[in-house]
């Protein structure tokens, strides 16, 4: 399972909370196994250095593989990696490099070549898996990046609540490439499943309509300083010691500059899980689960 944020999916599948691949001291992935690195990206090259890419995800994935191998020979290692549900929400980060520190300028780039290179390295990365024994696959795609308190600081220091629209537009390009992406792998890859969650409609309606979800605030987040608290400095981080936290987090969509509150993300969660068809396709996850 490779994942780049931790609902409470595991919950809902009734496996215990899968530690990560490099914990240390944890031999045992029979349940699963997180090789998730927060600020990856699909490129090798965003955030370099920082995280652990991608590619070197996969690594970790055939090394599993070839413990399983070894300790329950290769058919019941097949079987297993066959079973197996491998479930991917990255891409952000690669768009978020677009844009330059503290600035709202989008780089001169052509957006849709550099889309179209996002999703080709992620094709070869499924692929790659597909080859591993891999049959099942769940995606949420690229939420409104936009809209989070971190890029609506650089956009306005008022209250307009103003989004970058030129960022999330294009996550709605990246989202569309990789939902015709997925349903040509679907035709071509004998016995290939997958589940594709619509994360940027779930997460806008929420901070656009906060209060039909149950939240009081889809704009600010509860920890943090500047306009929206999305100056990155809660918990005393990036050299500021003074910020500011909410009283009541679970009003709150937004946690710290980016990232969900535990309630948001349990929201997120029931409807990732066993969301309707407008909401993940063809499949949910339950389903998913199930075949």
């Amino acid at each position: 399972m490779i994942v780049t944020h931790n609902f409470t999916l595991t919950e809902y599948a009734k496996l215990p909370l899968l530690p990560p691949y490099l914990h240390p001291g944890y031999p045992n992935y029979i349940y699963g196994v997180n090789f998730a690195s927060g600020g990856a990206g699909v490129l090798d090259g965003t955030y370099q250095g920082l995280v652990v890419n991608l590619n070197t995800q996969v690594s970790y994935l055939k090394n599993v593989k070839n413990l399983f191998s070894k300790k329950l020979g290769d058919a019941e290692a097949k079987e297993l990696i066959s079973k197996s549900v491998y479930l991917f929400h990255i891409g952000g980060n690669d768009y978020s490099t677009l844009l330059e520190t503290n600035s709202t300028v989008l780089l001169p780039v052509d957006h849709q070549e550099f889309v179209d290179m996002v999703i080709g390295n992620l094709t070869n990365v499924i692929k790659e898996i597909y080859n591993l024994g891999g049959k099942k696959f769940g995606f949420l795609n690229v939420p409104p990046i936009g809209c989070s308190p971190s890029i609506r600081i650089r956009v306005n220091s008022g209250s307009s609540g103003a989004c970058l629209e030129d960022l999330s537009a294009i996550a709605r390009l990246h989202n569309t490439k990789l939902s015709e992406m997925l349903q040509k792998l679907e035709k071509q890859l004998k016995g290939f499943k997958y589940s594709l969650t619509d994360f940027y409609s779930i997460v806008y309606q929420v901070i656009k309509y906060p209060s039909k979800h149950g939240f009081k605030e889809g704009s600010m987040a509860c920890c943090g300083g500047g306009a929206y608290r999305g100056d990155g400095s809660c918990g005393g981080k990036r050299g500021i010691k003074e910020y500011k936290l909410c009283v009541n987090a679970s009003e709150y969509v937004f946690f710290d500059s980016f990232h969900p509150t535990e309630r948001a993300s349990q929201h997120y969660s029931q409807l990732i899980w066993n969301g309707n068809h407008n909401v993940t396709k063809p499949y949910n996850l339950k389903q998913l689960f199930e075949l």
